[in-house]
Order: C-alpha cells, then structure tokens, then sequence
C-alpha cells in the first residue's frame, strides 16, 4: 500500500516579485504488513492475547483480527517499515504463531 502526501511547493520564477505555488505528490511509503496465519494449534483467546501484547492493539480490534485470520487464513494486522514489524513478527513466532512480512506494492 503507497501512501501519498500532497505538499505545496513554491516554485521560483526569473521575476523575483512573482512567485507561484504547485501542488507535488510525494510517496510515503510504508512498505510492508505483518501477516498473521491461521493454524488449528492456537486458539483465540492466545492470538487475541498475542496482538494486544505484541502489535498494541485494542482488545475488539484483536479479536475482530483473529476472526478474520480464521476465516480467511490470514490476515495483514499491522502495516510500517520492515525495521518496526521484524521484531513484531519474532515475539508473534515466538508464541507459536505463525507470521510473516509481506512486501506491498
């Protein structure tokens, strides 16, 4: 997922008493999700646990995660840059539970 910023930038002229603003998009890009997969090892109650713990998230919004990664065998819970979501992903592995980083486009 590409994020994009609109940023006014002051565009000089030769004339130094005329000055024009452009609109320029720039890319923020956040690069990477942590996915979470389903397995038939861990229950909700510990993945619910797992992304409260681990990826701060609330109590309904770990739980709404959970219900999506069974139904549909994964799920991204987390979006940033690979730097923040390494270490996520180890303590979430670490508990049992099976996660990757996937690149986004």
């Amino acid at each position: 997922m590409l994020f994009l910023q609109l940023m006014a930038i002051e565009k000089t002229n030769t004339d130094p008493f005329e000055q024009q603003d452009s609109d320029v998009l720039v890319a923020e890009d956040h690069g990477c999700s942590l996915v979470v997969w389903n397995d038939e090892v861990n229950s909700f109650e510990w993945v619910i646990e797992t992304l409260i713990e681990v990826c701060g998230h609330s109590f309904e919004q770990a739980e709404q995660c959970s219900l999506i990664i069974h139904f549909h065998g994964k799920y991204a819970v987390k979006q940033g840059s690979y730097e923040d979501l390494k270490p996520q992903r180890e303590a979430i592995i670490e508990r049992g539970i099976n996660a990757t980083i996937d690149v986004v486009v």
